[in-house]
């Protein structure tokens, strides 16, 4: 036994402890492991072999309350020691550096064995009778006084309540009911002994309670059903899936040591031992060869599992299902049912299923070991058939996907051959039964008739005259075992210029072939003609004739622009013009340009130079040309094998122009454009008016005379000046009236058209497109202005030959408020007109000679 302890004080550093103290023991032939602990481990640490240290510095005044309970424990017996060490303070000099301390050893006091309880082993599910005593507990302290005893903990005073209760006075310890180690497997009491004051006499000490564990408990499958495949065809050995199962029993113990075992194969085919298992694991795996999917898809395993190792006798037993399906592979070809298959098909017909292929596949249907692929081996050398898949019946349909001519094929004979999506399993081969042979037989159709070449061009020249015979447009019939004739109609003729003879397809015209129509696109001009055979029912085709139409010089050249605009006098007086030919090189351009002789004033005014070969200048020829509207002959050659000329007019426009050269007499130019006529209509209108605004205006201060001569005779109560006075309606205007006034504006229009020549319009007459707008003048103008306006007209008048009667109305465009003019009679103006050159009248014949000698002679 242990007698007593050892104890070794080191020392301290001035005001502070640092401490180093050795424990140890007597052994009493016990070779058992003490385990030391201190009652104040936070100053204070015991080492394994009885070494106590100070973990932290001390205070040298705080050592006389110091005190160290020691206690050793047997890890073995559980017996334990307890010794007490007191610390003081040394008598030594401040001046060492290691102060000694005295200590007291108390007398090492004993427990006693029973206050030391070992584990309480306690089997579950008892019978009783209960309460059922466990153990005992005695202090040796119940010699002197009387105790009380207590447990406390899991199980006694907390939940579950009531499972343990204690003696108070004999400190007997009983369960109170059965236990289950599945649902608590160990309790950890603490017991306790008070004297009758309630002092506590002993340290509470721990009591451990372990369930001792029963095989009350089955083993228990975590699926009923399990589910696993295999392939077909597999090697024995071949690992299919595993079965577990679980057991509340403790497995540390033969209690929940499971063993698995196959009771029953379900079909017992080929063998009844197809799969074993691992009584351990629970791996199921193959043991026989022969897996046929075909033959049996599924098998069915009862699986046992027991406990206690499997012993049959007191093991616990469960069972569960293990359902192991066959997967298929491709062990099986596909075959035809049938070694020849039949169909027929209508020439010129696409798209068409001539015959279905059937076969048969025992493999898994709707998989790729089962769905077929057909490909045609031999009959077909230019691809017009291909076989695909009927993905719902597996079946091969045979399609025609290229046109199939009876005159050249009447029958054909395929040889097709049946695969599946995967190769077939190694050691398989394909069957004859997987090759079959498709007979087709081709339907004669009436087929179109079609015009070789088409299109077809032919080259003419044009202006080929009617009824001339262009070409024979003839179709070919492909049906050489159907005799049939062949009619011919027109379908399209744009420009209405051809016919067909329906029974030779020979082609003339009917109009002249102009290669400037409309209807001619890049010189060629396309007709479209029907062939008809006389088919049950007829087919017809369609040709295109391609008339390409060669250029003949038919077309003569035109000026263009054919308006332009010149300048009175600034230089470069020049207008650029060229020409245009509806026909082609050679027959347009270079052009000739030349003025005409007709009227002789043209080439007296104006000259044409030649700039290049497609283009002329036409200028001025003298140094000053009055503003007006002149219209300019020019004769234009082209240069064609037979040349053609044409007279074209240039509408020139002469006016005033500004430094940059635009034109500025816009009113100028619009008055020379009226007729005398019209101008003196115009005054005319304007002198009526100003009378008229005249008498209106006196006629209005008379009455307003006699108004107020009235007001003086009227009573003021009368007075009805501010009333309002209802006056006549003023008329519609000149739109009311019954002349029509438009004559006064433009006199000379009641001239039938088809009097004047064609081109030949006066100077002063209204121009047949809209004139361009010119600027309004002031309201007010001056007296004077007029009179210039005036006498620009009159000089106008009188220079113009082809002026209406001398007494007639001129039209101006300009309104004035008055005129201070005199008689506008050219018979008083003759001094007007002296500078005037007559002479060309002399060339008009006997009547104008007259006419030149009385403007063209002297003032005499």
């Amino acid at each position: 036994r242990i007698k007593h302890f050892c104890m070794f004080l080191l020392y301290c550093w001035s005001n502070f402890l640092l401490l180093s103290l050795a424990v140890g023991f007597v052994d009493c032939g016990r070779g058992g492991l003490v385990r030391f602990e201190c009652s104040n481990p936070s100053d204070f640490r015991i080492e394994a072999d009885g070494v106590v240290y100070a973990v932290r510095s001390i205070q040298h005044s705080t050592l006389p309350a110091l005190t160290l309970l020691i206690k050793a424990s047997d890890t073995t017996t559980q017996q334990q020691w307890v010794t007490q060490v007191r610390l003081t303070p040394s008598t030594l000099s401040s001046q060492q550096v290691n102060i000694p301390l005295s200590t007291s050893i108390t007398q090492l006091k004993r427990m006693k064995r029973d206050w030391v309880i070992p584990p309480i082993n306690v089997p579950e599910n008892s019978r009783g009778p209960f309460p059922q005593e466990l153990v005992r507990i005695r202090s040796d302290h119940d010699k002197n006084r009387s105790l009380r005893y207590s447990v406390t903990g899991p199980g006694a005073d907390q939940p579950p309540t009531g499972i343990f209760i204690i003696d108070p006075i004999s400190g007997e310890l009983s369960v109170n009911k059965p236990l289950d180690r599945e649902h608590i497997s160990n309790f950890h009491l603490r017991a306790h002994a008070v004297d009758l004051n309630g002092n506590q006499v002993e340290n509470p000490i721990d009591i451990v309670i372990n369930v001792i564990d029963m095989n009350d408990n089955r083993p228990e499958f975590t699926h009923q059903i399990w589910n696993g495949t295999v392939p077909e065809g597999s090697k024995p050995g071949t690992f299919v899936m595993t079965v577990t199962s679980v057991d509340k029993d403790d497995p540390k113990t033969a209690n929940g040591m499971l063993r698995y075992k196959i009771l029953s194969q379900n079909p017992e085919s080929p063998t009844s031992n197809m799969f074993t298992i691992n009584n351990k694991t629970g791996g199921i795996i193959t043991v026989a060869a022969g897996l046929d999917r075909e033959k049996v898809p599924q098998y069915t395993l009862i699986i046992q599992a027991t406990d206690m190792e499997g012993n049959p006798m007191y093991g616990l037993s469960n069972t569960a299902t293990a359902v192991i399906r066959v997967t298929d592979v491709n062990d099986n070809p596909p075959e035809f049912t049938a070694e020849t298959f039949f169909g027929e098909v209508p020439e010129n017909r696409v798209n068409v299923i001539v015959a279905n292929l059937t076969v048969t596949d025992k493999d898994q249907p709707n998989t790729p070991a089962w769905n077929a692929v057909y490909k045609i081996t031999g009959g077909d050398p230019t691809g017009r058939f291909s076989v695909p898949t009927d993905p719902t019946t597996n079946e091969g349909l045979v399609t025609v996907v290229k046109p199939i001519d009876y005159e050249i094929s009447r029958t054909y004979v395929l040889t097709v051959e049946a695969r599946n999506e995967v190769p077939l399993a190694r050691g398989i081969h394909s069957p004859r039964q997987s090759t079959a042979t498709v007979s087709i037989r081709v339907i004669d159709m009436n087929e179109s008739p079609y015009f070789e070449p088409n299109p077809k061009l032919i080259r003419l020249e044009e202006g080929m005259m009617p009824e001339s015979t262009l070409t024979t447009f003839t179709a070919q019939d492909p049906d050489r075992f159907m005799p049939q004739t062949i009619r011919y109609s027109k379908l399209s003729d744009p420009a209405n210029w051809l016919r067909i003879d329906p029974n030779t397809g020979r082609i003339k015209t009917i109009a002249i072939l102009d290669r400037e129509s409309p209807f001619v696109k890049n010189s060629l001009y396309n007709a479209t003609f029907l062939a008809t055979d006389s088919g049950i029912p007829p087919a017809s085709g369609t040709g295109t004739l391609q008339i390409f139409l060669l250029d003949i010089n038919d077309n003569a050249p035109k000026v263009f622009p054919q308006e332009a605009e010149i300048c009175e006098k600034p230089e470069p007086n020049a207008i650029n013009i060229t020409a245009v030919d509806g026909d082609l090189n050679p027959n347009a351009g270079p052009f000739a340009f030349e003025l005409a002789h007709r009227p002789s004033d043209v080439r007296r005014n104006w000259t044409i130079t030649r700039v290049s070969g497609d283009y002329a200048q036409v200028s001025l020829k003298i140094g000053y040309l009055e503003s007006g509207i002149y219209e300019i002959p020019i004769i234009i050659t082209d240069s064609g094998n037979l040349p053609m000329s044409n007279t074209s007019y240039l509408r020139i426009k002469v006016c005033q122009c500004d430094i940059s050269g635009d034109c500025t007499d816009q009113e100028h130019i619009m008055a020379a454009g009226l007729g005398t006529g019209a101008i003196i209509a115009i005054l005319l209108c304007i002198i009526i008016l100003l009378i008229l605004v005249l008498l209106f205006v006196v006629w209005m201060k008379r009455r307003d005379k006699e108004r107020q001569a009235k007001q003086l005779l009227i009573d003021p109560e009368d007075d009805v000046r501010d009333n309002i006075l209802k006056y006549d309606e003023e008329g519609g205007g000149e739109e009311d009236q019954d002349y029509d006034l438009s004559q006064l504006q433009q006199p000379d229009t009641i001239e039938p058209d088809a009097i004047k020549p064609v081109g030949i319009r006066r100077l002063d007459e209204r121009p047949l497109h809209p004139e361009p707008q010119y600027p309004m003048r002031s309201a007010a103008p001056h007296p004077g202005d007029i009179g210039d306006f005036i006498n620009e007209g009159l000089k106008a008048a009188d220079n113009d030959p082809t002026a209406p009667p001398y007494d007639s109305l001129l039209v101006f465009d300009y309104e004035g408020s008055g005129s201070t003019a005199g008689s506008l009679s050219s018979l008083n103006s003759s001094s007007s007109g002296g500078d005037q050159d007559y002479d060309y009248l002399n060339d008009w014949g006997p009547r104008f000679r007259k006419l030149a000698d009385m403007y063209g002679g002297s003032d005499d």
